[in-house]
């Protein structure tokens, strides 16, 4: 992998100014970057820190990498750890913790992963039929595509792309079997959903493969569980969203946790882009932020 095509500026941080605002970075502070990306907000938090460090995870080897690769004149005050959110409590005791300053998590895909085809999310460049975040794991795309029952493919597809057609768009991928790249996939779907506006009709059955191969809701209830029990006293959690199931799930745990007494959510009403930002970046358009202080 070539790293030098993918460094800074080509990946952008969103929400970056409120998340540190949130975030109330101290100097001597540690913190937690759950979802490093390329770098770009692991790399703001760093620069604030002093004798402080933030440690970068990310379940994706390649873009663990490219983090690296991008924050190399910042990586006196970072810590990589690669794994998944179900691993953080790993992740502190690695770097000889037990408590954060602060957690933050940026559940956007990167558009490293988007844009490249053979990680095979991409609507776009064809690829193998993969959406694997952690390549070391078993279970592809492929596999749920071709060995999936049609009922369990078509309620794979409803529920978690919220795709209404999704029984249609079943029948279709079992007729086509085997199906092995995502080009085939995109074809196959478009075959009996034509297009009808700017958004491809493959993009809701693209994601909630995606969500399956990679379990992302399962992950996201176990952050929001550990994260809140790893924060010091005062300590901030900050949640960046594109979708509204998975706003729903960080609003719902933020309000127990107000209710429990164990935080104070700071943020009355969810924070969006400004209209700057969506100009200058379009696919932040959807971006949710939620952040809370535990107390």
């Amino acid at each position: 992998m070539d790293t030098a095509q993918l460094q800074e500026p080509w990946h952008y941080s969103v929400l970056l100014k409120e998340s540190l605002e949130y975030l109330a970075i101290r100097p001597n502070g540690v913190y937690a970057d759950v979802t490093a990306g390329l770098g770009g907000h692991t790399a703001a938090i760093a620069e604030r820190l002093d004798s402080g460090f933030v440690i970068a995870c990310d379940r994706d080897a390649d873009s663990l990498e490219l983090a690296r690769a991008n924050t190399v004149n910042k990586n006196s005050n970072i810590r990589f750890f690669h794994g998944a959110f179900s691993k953080l409590s790993e992740a502190l005791r690695q770097n000889g913790v037990s408590e954060v300053d602060g957690v933050l998590a940026d559940l956007g895909v990167s558009r490293y992963q988007l844009s490249s085809g053979e990680r095979g999310f991409s609507l776009m460049e064809d690829g193998p039929l993969d959406m694997r975040m952690d390549r070391a794991q078993e279970v592809t795309a492929a596999d749920l595509v071709n060995e999936l029952s049609e009922k369990a493919l078509a309620d794979l597809i409803y529920q978690l792309g919220e795709e209404r057609r999704s029984r249609r768009i079943s029948r279709a991928i079992v007729r086509a079997r085997p199906i092995l790249t995502t080009g085939r996939l995109a074809k196959v779907v478009e075959g009996v959903v034509p297009r009808t506006g700017r958004i491809h009709p493959a993009t809701q059955t693209f994601m909630a493969l995606r969500l399956k191969v990679n379990e992302e809701f399962d992950e996201l209830d176990q952050l929001l569980r550990l994260a809140p029990e790893r924060l010091r006293s005062g300590g901030r959690f900050v949640v960046l969203t594109f979708m509204s199931s998975e706003d729903r799930k960080v609003k719902q745990a933020f309000q127990s946790l107000a209710r429990g007494g164990q935080a104070r959510i700071l943020t009355k009403h969810v924070v969006k882009p400004t209209e700057a930002e969506v100009s200058g970046n379009a696919a932040s358009r959807s971006a949710k932020l939620r952040a809370l202080e535990r107390i």
